[in-house]
């Protein structure tokens, strides 16, 4: 088996306990703070929102950093350093005594962590430029379905052994991803003993500033709108549903239909976007996407609602791997580390600002305005995409098809 395509099912096992265990903390912050002494449901709230919140904004801040680094000493020990210190932080989250130092290591946590965008940068640059676009769409898989695997886990753990306990058993999968990656990837890598070049000097040496910065926005837009709706989907189902003894379980069922068909299109997709051009894909799913957000506002029932949710994962599933593979294709390899961390702040903080926007939007205006304003939002990312992405990429390609071909005869 080539290396680059071992690297990418290692990659895929570790992306998927590294999602596994990390999407358990969600559903338990609150009852570890109550468990902590915290017993007023107002400040658990607050307290919840901002320790889940600190390790996302904190890693939008950190990933550049990280991102440097692995250019300056390779992709491999990034991820040996993102999987061992969080196994670490973990388990010392497991004895925490206090709601502050819990919010501590969960800021520690952000600072550390990195692993999913260290396997990306990893398969991005040894992939193949024709493999691309299904390879990253296939390991997106292995962290959404981590992700999705993670809160009914990370639930039952809590019913069978305790919240502290369960917090070992996450340090336990990051483990098992410290030693897939210590002893399964192979890179062949040089450390860079000359002077590392300034991001500026990067910024400018690249060909095509507006595709990168469109791509960084699309990124942006695109968890943004995932997240807009997490804040208030049970309040939504609550209104739509005449059933609320099972609240919370149809709830995380709409939310998990995005990640399902996520998971089950994002390879063909990838596929489709080696095929035609990633660019296209993009487009035509922003488009998809924000067509899809407007009817969710006018849903009967909670299993509509479930129904254009999977759509939304599917257009999701075509955007996210088809970014990176438009980043792979027009960024050198020995800055590939920089770019890539960059889009994945981008990530991180649309994950931040779209669970604030739709909360407030919900609170200002209706939670039916939060589905019309994401669409909004995505309308506009798609015409950005299309004028700054789409046509100038098909513009260059009728030059270059239209170019004569000068040919030597020989006497």
């Amino acid at each position: 088996m080539d290396t680059w395509k071992r690297n990418l099912w290692i990659c895929w096992l570790g992306s998927f306990a590294t999602s596994a265990a990390l999407s358990q903390v969600a559903p338990i912050l609150p009852l570890y703070i109550h468990e902590l002494g915290m017993v007023n449901i107002g400040d658990i709230a607050i307290w919840s929102g901002f320790a889940y919140g600190a390790t996302t904004f904190i890693m939008a801040i950190v990933s550049p950093v990280w991102g440097k680094l692995a250019d300056k000493y390779g992709r491999k020990p990034m991820l040996l350093r993102a999987s061992f210190g969080m196994t670490i932080i973990l388990i010392f989250t497991a004895f925490v005594t206090s709601v502050p130092q819990l919010v501590a290591m969960r800021m520690l946590l952000g600072t550390i962590s990195g692993f999913n965008s260290g396997a990306i940068t990893l398969i991005a640059t040894q992939t193949p430029r024709e493999k691309a676009g299904w390879a990253l769409g296939t390991l997106s898989t292995g962290s959404v379905s981590g992700t999705l695997l993670g809160p009914m886990l990370g639930g039952y753990l809590v019913e069978i052994i305790g919240i502290r306990y369960s917090f070992v058993i996450m340090a336990g999968l990051l483990f098992i991803a410290f030693l897939l990656s210590l002893f399964f990837i192979h890179e062949d890598f040089s450390p860079k003993t000359r002077h590392m070049q300034k991001f500026s000097e990067i910024w400018h040496s690249l060909p095509n500033h507006s595709l990168f910065f469109s791509m960084f926005v699309t990124t942006f837009f695109i968890q943004l709108a995932l997240f807009s709706i997490e804040p208030v989907i049970t309040i939504y189902v609550r209104m739509l549903s005449v059933r609320t003894d099972h609240l919370a379980f149809i709830s995380g069922l709409v939310f998990a239909s995005s990640g399902v068909s996520t998971m089950l299109f994002a390879p063909w997709l990838g596929k489709v976007s080696d095929r035609i051009g990633a660019h296209k894909v993009i487009f035509a799913a922003l488009l998809i996407g924000a067509l899809l957000f407007i009817p969710q506002a006018f849903v009967q029932n909670e299993w509509q609602l479930m129904g254009l949710r999977f759509g939304v994962g599917i257009a999701t599933g075509a955007m996210l791997p088809s970014i990176n593979t438009m980043l792979k294709q027009n960024t050198p390899s020995e800055v590939a580390g920089r770019i890539f961390s960059i889009n994945q702040s981008a990530q991180f903080l649309g994950v931040f600002m779209g669970s604030i926007l739709g909360g407030q939007i919900a609170a200002h205006w209706g939670i039916r305005n939060v589905f019309f304003i994401t669409s909004f939002l995505l309308f506009l990312n798609a015409v950005d995409v299309y004028f700054n992405v789409l046509r100038k990429i098909d513009l260059q390609d009728e030059e270059a098809n239209h170019q004569p071909v000068y040919q030597v005869h020989s006497r």
